[in-house]
């Protein structure tokens, strides 16, 4: 093997190697429930949370990739609503707790434990979790606020 061939494969394997690491943190910025499948929020419905005031399924009907993961949607209408706008219904945080994003801490949620506030999304992992967030939403929003900046591309599991 020639010294410029050589030279093309190592840049391609580092180019490579250098995509799927990008492509895991990016993905790890939004919590995946399933990370076979890349499907964001539990499957739930982004949008449905502020129309129908409740957490819906999506469907594989209505889905849409988007910040490195799969949207799932109960209706065309809102896949084409977060299509249109994706950050006014993404939730804070990527869809992990945003407890414990104020703790430092990527926690999975559950579709139950949900707030709006002011037009955001927060998702929480537990009842205990939710109450907390209840009782000081103003401060456990900046808190997470802050910590989010530098955890958002950390694996939730380097945390």
């Amino acid at each position: 093997m020639n010294l410029t061939k050589l030279r093309a494969g190592l840049a391609a394997a580092a180019l490579m190697t250098l995509t799927s690491v990008t492509a895991v943190q990016a993905a790890d910025e939004v919590f995946i429930s399933d990370a076979g499948k890349s499907i964001a929020i539990n499957g739930y419905d982004a949008v449905a949370y502020h129309t129908a005031g409740a957490p819906t399924q999506g469907s594989a009907e209505f889905k849409v990739e988007y910040d490195g993961a799969v949207w799932k949607f109960a209706s065309a209408a809102n896949m084409e609503a977060f299509k249109a706008d994706p950050a006014k219904y993404a939730p804070a945080y990527g869809g992990w707790c945003a407890v414990g994003t104020s703790k430092g801490k990527k926690i999975p949620t559950k579709p139950e434990f949900f707030s709006i506030v002011d037009g955001q999304l927060y998702l929480n992992s537990s009842d205990g979790a939710h109450n907390l967030f209840l009782n000081d939403k103003p401060g456990t929003i900046s808190t997470a606020d802050t910590n989010w900046t530098s955890i958002e591309s950390t694996p939730a599991d380097q945390l």
